[in-house]
């Protein structure tokens, strides 16, 4: 029979926060997803229920933002399209921007920091070195310099998206890659003769899917607000095209006097980052069970 441990004894008072914390993480989890998944379902079929495209004007509209109405819900801009579909059909953009920078973002850092971390010596401090180069270069300089030597394109802006927080995955998984290498299956793998790139695929990153999951997870957050900063400083997709970056951008002059083009953007991203970094701490979480 199970032997429970005393009230008030300091078992127990280190158990209590481990467990409320188990009963926590499941709802943390659950919220992250489920506004995630909201949002996504909302800028998949949003655009295809609109009644309008997202670039259709109307000439009796044209000239100044109007107002939220039964036939626009959320208003219209100063070319007289349609907030709403504009909003929901950027939207897919920005994710798919965001998501494709993270994607790369993760793969380059998860190569960097499996080979830093396994091998260690001289190949860790290149690679570390490297990526603390990586991290020392302002992103604004280098997204200037990008965008007068070619045209912002979604391909450009995955890529420079990626090259900007890679260094985070690779952190990450290099620290987690360290304490793996050490584990009793690696040294029995290295025994039975598996060289070095079948330990690190077959042994080491399937242990380690946990702390790439979160670095992934947490990137998503960063490329999203990335692109977004991007597009509003006129460096991501161009308009007509929405994103919620440019669709801030294109605001600007109405903020006061149209406040409803303005809005919905910022709250979008706000509403993406909060279901990230909750779902992220979630993950986080559950790995250091």
């Amino acid at each position: 029979m199970d032997s429970a441990a005393p009230l008030g004894s300091p078992l127990a008072a280190e158990a209590a926060p481990r467990a409320r914390g188990r009963l926590r993480r499941p709802g943390a989890l659950t919220s992250g997803l489920v506004l995630l998944a909201l949002i996504a379902l909302a800028v998949v079929i949003g655009p295809w229920v609109s009644p309008y495209a997202y670039d259709e004007q109307s000439l009796a509209l044209l000239g100044e933002p109007h107002a939220p109405s039964w036939s626009h819900w959320l208003g219209t801009d100063e070319l007289g399209r349609d907030v709403l579909t504009r909003l929901l059909f950027g939207g897919r953009i920005s994710l798919a921007v965001g998501l494709a920078g993270a994607a790369v973002a993760t793969g380059i850092g998860t190569v960097f920091g499996a080979l830093s971390g396994y091998f260690g010596g001289w190949i860790d401090q290149l690679l570390m070195r490297f990526t603390d180069v990586m991290l020392s270069i302002p992103a604004l300089p280098l997204v200037l310099v990008v965008a007068s030597l070619m045209r912002p394109n979604p391909t450009l802006l995955v890529l420079l998206i990626a090259a900007l927080i890679w260094t985070s995955a690779a952190r990450l998984v290099r620290s987690h890659v360290r304490s793996i290498r050490t584990a009793d299956y690696v040294a029995a793998a290295r025994t039975l003769g598996a060289g070095n790139a079948r330990i690190i695929i077959r042994h080491v990153l399937p242990n380690a899917v946990g702390a790439i999951t979160v670095s992934a997870t947490i990137a998503v957050g960063g490329a999203v607000m990335l692109e977004s900063a991007l597009s509003f400083l006129g460096f991501g997709i161009q308009p007509p095209m929405p994103t919620w970056g440019n669709l801030l951008n294109q605001a600007a002059p109405w903020l006061v006097s149209a406040p409803w083009m303005s809005i919905p953007p910022g709250v979008m991203i706000f509403l993406t980052m909060i279901g990230v970094n909750i779902l992220g701490e979630g993950l986080r979480a559950r790995q250091g069970d």
